[in-house]
Order: structure tokens, then sequence, then C-alpha cells
């Protein structure tokens, strides 16, 4: 499909949206038209008798309540508010060669400039049209010389309406090379052509504000008859997005057939390129996001360099995997994060936002809610994770009556001893548990039915006291509510740039959760581990490590240990503690001395 070809079949599904508009409005307006004749039949003596008189009686009324009833629509609709995706604004004065190298791109490809910049910590770039934040959603569109949003001062490549926002992905500035950030961006600038066509801008307004009429009438209300009006205006505004569905769906696909075929003579043969790069860093960023991010971010620690983290994992992958053999190379070359003034900047606000969508963080810093930097990461997190996890399994085990058993090592020690742990997890056939008080029924649990019985329900207690914790941290005093800012991208603006208004829901935070919550098993699996971990570290001279592509990891003489998941899962599955002792004596770990705790 050509860019003619693309562009106008956007225009003829703008059309055909337009037309499902304008026959909602002429629906409305039908009953009231009705009204007028047999009114004015009366007062003219044309339409004189009983019968008629009936009509007016019955469709006067009538007229007026769909009358009212669409003004109530229409206000709903028009006064919504779109909701805009959480970025980090960059204004131009923070990235000038950003904006120049974006204005030459539109340049190239004839297409209007976007009015604005904006970042997402994600692995995608789109257009986000922005102007119902100056306008109503119906209304007409703003001019430039109305447009006080976009930042980027006056352009004389800019037209009527004015440009959307263009928002890229934080990590393909710091992993991409200045001219892979380019040729990604190439078909996705050029959709700003086909966006400055008033039908498509108009069907597209029309679309976002019945979506944010639903939005709006999906919020709980007190009261039955505010519930009752907005039931209805959500029961109208969702047939007409119905009967849009298709249209606008083709439209987009039009739009952007149209964009990737005039990206085509621009970096056509250097985008197939940067498209391997995309790939690679959306996986980088999701595993940093998983195995390094999440362990901070349930600490209550917030990495504040996430983008530069995904550099060192990206190049950590290309040491360890041959298929990314060759990418290392270019690092030598000017990566586009040079394009912004002060990149730590940029990375930090882009970092918070990052621990915000994803973990449903705290919109800024706070007691509770601190940034740490990679070299503080292994001490700050890692240890404090392990030695949090070992406090809390210890603490479970106090509270089930758990004992050492009698003759062996942990017995003769007062502190917390990994013994401790791996006595009451070994499967003695025939023996009783080593509990001071009755033993508690099995839980019924389907993820536990492949477990020891006493691995059953150590790892229910477990599960039952994080929830605990998690519910007393959220009831009791933290930081303060979020105000949805984050700190400054832009070095010259004098005072902290906010994020872009985010009209989420705080109560449905995260949005984009990074994993389902752990099952009882793998808590107790975590737990575990990190209660060896600790004895690794006070009784082997082992330290804590930062592993880019798997997170928490532990350093025995300066390198990384042996894998210690299957040997855990063999003593929670089995109750066999035999592959786990031999991996402690191999190390030179003592499981009967007593480890500090958090």
């Amino acid at each position: 499909m050509g860019v003619e070809a693309g562009a106008q079949a956007a225009r003829a599904r703008a059309l055909v949206v337009l037309r499902i508009r304008s026959r909602a409005l002429a629906a409305a307006l039908l009953p009231a038209a009705v009204a007028v004749i047999l009114l004015a039949g009366a007062a003219t003596g044309h339409l004189a008798g009983a019968g008629w008189d009936t009509a007016r009686w019955v469709v006067t009324p009538t007229a007026a309540l769909v009358l009212l009833a669409a003004v109530v629509i229409a206000l709903v609709v028009a006064r919504a508010r779109p909701a805009i995706s959480p970025t980090v604004p960059i204004t131009e004065e923070a990235a000038p060669d950003l904006y120049r190298m974006v204005r030459d791109l539109a340049d190239r490809l004839d297409v209007p400039a976007p009015s604005a910049i904006a970042l997402t910590p994600d692995c995608d770039s789109w257009l986000e049209d922005r102007t119902h934040r100056t306008h109503r959603a119906h209304g007409p569109p703003p001019t430039e010389e109305q447009d006080d949003e976009a930042g980027a001062g006056r352009h004389p490549h800019r037209r009527h309406p004015v440009a959307p926002v263009l928002v890229i992905g934080s990590p393909f500035l710091w992993w991409m090379r200045v001219a892979e950030l380019r040729a990604v961006l190439a078909p996705v600038v050029a959709g700003t052509g086909p966006s400055a066509h008033p039908d498509i801008a108009a069907a597209r307004r029309f679309v976002r504000g019945l979506d944010a009429a639903v939005a709006v009438t999906s919020v709980p209300r007190r009261g039955p008859v505010p519930r009752g009006v907005l039931a209805g205006v959500g029961w109208v505004a969702r047939a007409l997005l119905r009967s849009c569905r298709v249209h606008a769906g083709e439209m987009e696909r039009g739009v952007a057939a149209a964009a990737a075929e005039r990206a085509q003579a621009v970096d056509y043969g250097l985008r197939i390129v940067a498209q391997e790069q995309v790939g690679l860093a959306y996986a980088g960023w999701d595993r940093l996001l998983t195995r390094v991010a999440l362990p901070a971010w349930r600490m209550g620690r917030w990495p504040s360099r996430l983008d530069a983290g995904v550099v060192a994992a990206l190049t950590e992958l290309s040491r360890r995997d041959r298929l990314a053999e060759g990418f290392a190379s270019r690092l030598g070359e000017r990566p586009a994060c040079d394009l912004l003034e002060e990149p730590g900047a940029v990375d930090e606000a882009a970092s918070l936002l990052a621990a915000r969508l994803f973990h449903g963080g705290p919109a800024g810093p706070g007691p509770d809610w601190t940034p740490v930097d990679w070299s503080d990461y292994p001490a700050e997190v890692v240890d404090r994770k392990w030695r949090v996890d070992a406090a809390r399994l210890h603490r479970v085990l106090d509270t089930m009556g758990v004992r050492p058993a009698p003759g062996s090592a942990a017995s003769d020690t007062g502190g917390p001893t990994l013994s401790r742990v791996l006595d009451h997890l070994t499967d003695r056939a025939g023996e009783a548990p080593l509990t001071a008080r009755a033993p508690e029924p099995l839980p019924d649990d389907e993820d536990l039915s492949g477990t020891t019985p006493h691995s059953a329900t150590l790892a229910a207690r477990l599960s039952a006291e994080l929830a605990r914790e998690e519910a007393t941290a959220t009831a009791g005093p933290s930081t303060p509510a979020p105000s949805a800012e984050a700190p400054a991208a832009s070095p010259h603006a004098g005072s902290p740039t906010p994020l872009e208004a985010a009209l989420w829901d705080d109560r449905a935070l995260p949005l984009f959760p990074l994993q389902p919550p752990r099952t009882a098993r793998e808590l107790l699996a975590d737990h575990l581990t990190a209660m060896v971990c600790c004895a690794a570290m006070d009784t082997a001279d082992a330290t804590p490590g930062l592993d880019w592509l798997d997170g928490p990891t532990l350093l025995h003489n300066g390198e990384r240990t042996a894998e210690l998941t299957s040997k855990v899962l063999t003593l929670i599955e089995d109750g066999d503690p035999t592959p786990l002792r031999a991996w402690l004596a191999e190390l030179g770990i003592r499981p009967e001395k007593p480890v500090r705790l958090a």
C-alpha cells in the first residue's frame, strides 16, 4: 500500500466515523424536529384535530427529554479528559540536539514536526495527541498560535492542527546510537502527516472523547441519581464506541501504512539493523526490571539509573550470548543519550516513573522510598534483602514453636542458624514434627501439593506473615500522597519539571505489574535461599553481588557461586538436604554458626 493509498483509506474510514457522529446527532434532533412541525401546524391551523393534539402531547415532552439527554451526554463527552500516557517531558532547552534531529527528520519526510518530545520507561515509541488538554474533545483543533504546550518554539514546518507529541522509549536513548534512533523514529514521525488531516483529527477526537466518557461513567458514584444518569451516558457512549471500533481501527492501520511507506525513503537499510536493536533492548529492559529493579522496589529502594543499567545488561548479554557478538562494538559510536543536556537527570526521572508504573511506588522520594546507585546496590539491596528475609523466616519458625533437633549442631547455639532451618525441613519418616506445639493442619494449596508437610506449613505461614507486613505498611504512615510529579528533566527550567499530568487512578497502580504475586512455594524458596546466602556471608567470607541479567547473586572468592535453586527445591519438595549440605561443605559454609539478621 502506497503513501496516498494508505492516506486515502484512513480518510475514508475517518469519514465513516464522522458519519456515525452525525447520525447520532440527527437521531437526537429528530424528535425535536417532529415536535416543531406539529407545533407549527397547530399554530397555522393545518394540523388540527384530536389525533394531532394527542401526537403533540406525546411528541413534545419526548423531544424535550431526548434533547435534555443529548445535552447531558454531549456535556459529559465534551468535558471528559482523555487519559494521557504517563511520561517524562523533555523541553527543547533540555535536549536541543534531539529536537534538531527530529525536525530534520520531519523535513526529510515532508511532514509536520512533532510539537514536543516526551520519554516513557518502556521499549516503544508513538505519537500522542494531547490537544484535548487545551480544548474540548469535540471542539476545533487549536492553531499554532493557540498551542501553549509544545515547548519547542516556532518552526516554519508546523501546520494546522498542532502536531502530536512524540513519545520515545527511554531505553532506546541509552542503548541505540544516534543513527539507529533516527532510523527507528522515521516511521513514527512520518505519522504526523496523516494526523494533520482535518477529518482524521476530528475522528480521533470523537473516539477519544467517547472513550474518556466511558471511563468517567465507570467511576463509582454516590447517590442513585448520579449513578443512573451516568449509567445512561455510559450505555450510549459504549454503543457509539462499538459502532466506531472497526472503522477507527482501519483508520489507524491506514495511517500506519501511509507512515511506513513514507519512511521507506529515509535510512531504510539502517532501520532493518536498528530493529534488531529494538528487540535486544526490549529483552534487556524486561530482564533488568524483573530480575534487578523489582527486588530493590520491594525493599523500598528504586535504582536511579535504570536506563544506564540497560547498557550494562545488554553488554553482559553480548559477552555471554554468541548470537549477540558484535553488538558491543557499537558502544564506540555516539549514543543517542548524548542528545540530552543532562542525561543523568532524565534517567532519574524515567527510573522513578518506571517504579511507579511497574511496581506502584510513590511519585517522589521519601523516607521509605529512596534512590540507590548501582555501586551501592549489593550492600543496600542484596545484603539487606537476604537478611530481612532470613529474619522473617526465623520469626515464623519462632511463632510455630520450632526447636532445633536434639543433638544437632543448631541445638548448641542460641542464635539463628541455618541448621535450624535445615533440620526442620528435613523429612524424617516416622518422626513427629520438631515443634513445641501440636502440628497444624496442612494448607489446602495446590501450589504446595508437591512439597513435604513441613515445607507446606512453613510456606503457608511465611505467605501469611508477608501479607500481614504488607497490609501494615499500607495502612500505616508512609510517604506523602503521590502528586504525579517527578524530578527535573530540564537543567534550565530553574525548578523541577513535573511529569505530564497523569490521568490515571492511583488505586489501580501498578498499571503494568511485572510479575504475578509470588506463590507460597516461591516465597519459601526465596527465604531459604536468603538464609543460605546469609550463612555464606557470615561464615565463608562470601559477598553480595549484582548480576545484570539475573539480579542479586552470591560471590565467593570474587566469582559467582554455582546454581543453588535446584538444591533448595530438592529440600523443599523432597525433604532431602543432602545436595544442599554438599554444596555448603564445598564452599566451607558452616550452617551451625549463628548469622546476623536485619
